[in-house]
């Protein structure tokens, strides 16, 4: 069966739609923002491992502009946090798309994609959310800190899923093509 575009936006859509129902189960919720969920990275993961780094950054960026819409706006309108908390970071999920062809690659592929959101959420905690750190604390050091407190379970969540489902979502890809 050849891959169509018609294919790959259908598969977009419901990706970036679990995506946003999965971020509504929260295991954890940071007190300004971030929270450890049941696997909400993990449908923009599969996609970009699935469709490549091209697409994965678009379903990223269209998750990420989504969780600021029906929710993160709550927490900042400053455009460095919209684009930083939300586009970029999401969007840079689409990294994992970079690796594929084994489980290895999808594992460091995912961390990829984590770090760099985990990179944008840091810069928006220095820029923004210094104000928040607590007197005396370097910002750099509390954005780390605050940041990695919940995005260190959820890639660790994110890599134990990706490992389960890889054998049956990823690699059946190439039988399809």
């Amino acid at each position: 069966m050849k891959r169509t575009s018609t294919q790959m936006l259908t598969e977009a859509g419901v990706m970036i739609a679990a995506a946003q129902i999965l971020s509504y189960v929260k295991m954890f919720e940071a007190p300004y923002g971030g929270s450890v969920t049941a696997g909400s990275m993990i449908p923009i993961i599969v996609f970009s491992l699935r469709w490549g780094v091209r697409y994965g950054l678009i379903a990223g960026t269209a998750y990420g502009i989504l969780q600021f819409l029906l929710g993160g706006a709550i927490y900042s309108y400053h455009i460095i946090s919209i684009l930083f908390d939300y586009v970029v970071a999401f969007g840079l999920l689409g990294l994992a798309g970079l690796f594929s062809g084994s489980i290895k690659s999808a594992f460091i592929g995912t961390c990829l994609g984590l770090t760099g959101r985990f990179v944008c959420h840091v810069i928006s905690g220095v820029i923004v959310w210094a104000s928040y750190a607590p007197e005396g604390m370097n910002p750099l050091f509390y954005s780390i800190v605050y940041n990695g407190s919940y995005l260190l379970p959820e890639l660790i969540i994110t890599l134990v899923i990706v490992g389960i489902l890889y054998k049956p979502l990823i690699s059946n890809l190439d039988k399809r093509a």
